[in-house]
């Protein structure tokens, strides 16, 4: 049975091997996630997460605002991780492995409307990314990983058997003393309290108030109903530094 189970894995890197191209675009990882998910999720006790880097060019033109640039480009990234994780699961189902693929985004009226009073989803993407060792969840609520720091979009697929390979979660927050995004954040939605598995996001993060703040750009820079802003993608210094990896 372990080696049934060690072909499974190989199996599984490969197809996400021959998807996730091209590779410098895309981090994964794998994660172990009983007793973490909603109950419309029973059974489904492990995850694929999978992130795509944004362009550096792109989000580095953001400095007092979300440019119509970062939107488009945005929404495309999302187009094309749920179309990759589509064509994944589909393969995982040839092979007879039970999976669930959750798409990257929810669109705005949901934002106002399923999830207005709590500005949660079903299943957190991020949440999914730490317990798979991607990163950690910076000042501003923004998953940061060591490769592409805050500048990339999330998907995740969970999966009822455990055919993936051990994890090892990121359970504290690695962004010490620095406060750039608190302080660049334009909603002033940050206290500056660090992330960890033991607190709520309402410990540290407003996401009211960023939902506001990223309404009223949607208004004023976009001309559109939209929820974006990308402030803090663009300052983190991991971000940053991710441009020479």
């Amino acid at each position: 049975m372990g080696n049934q189970k060690k072909a499974m894995q190989r199996q599984i890197e490969e197809i996400l091997r021959e998807y996730l191209i091209p590779e410098e675009n895309y981090i994964y990882g794998f994660a172990e996630l009983t007793g973490l998910l909603d109950r419309k999720f029973m059974g489904f006790n492990y995850g694929i997460s999978i992130g795509r880097r944004l362009d550096n060019s792109i989000v580095e033109n953001i400095t007092d605002g979300p440019t119509k640039e970062y939107y488009s480009h945005y929404r495309q990234i999302n187009e094309e991780l749920a179309l990759r994780s589509g064509r994944i699961c589909a393969r995982l189902s040839d092979l007879k492995i039970e999976n669930v693929n959750i798409p990257p985004t929810v669109s705005t009226a949901e934002l106002d409307t399923i999830y207005f009073q709590t500005l949660r989803t079903d299943l957190s993407h991020k949440m999914v990314a730490t317990r798979a060792g991607l990163g950690w969840i910076g000042k501003t609520d923004l998953l940061i990983t060591r490769k592409f720091g805050p500048r990339l979009r999330l998907t995740s697929i969970l999966l009822k058997e455990r055919v993936i390979p051990e994890s090892k979660p990121i359970d504290i927050s690695r962004c010490g003393t620095c406060n750039i995004c608190v302080e660049i954040c334009p909603a002033q939605a940050a206290n500056g309290k660090m992330w960890d598995i033991s607190i709520d996001r309402e410990e540290f993060f407003d996401a009211s108030k960023c939902r506001t703040q990223c309404a009223e750009f949607g208004r004023s820079r976009l001309s559109m109903d939209a929820r974006v802003c990308g402030m803090c993608v663009a300052a983190c210094p991991v971000g940053l530094e991710s441009r020479n990896n």
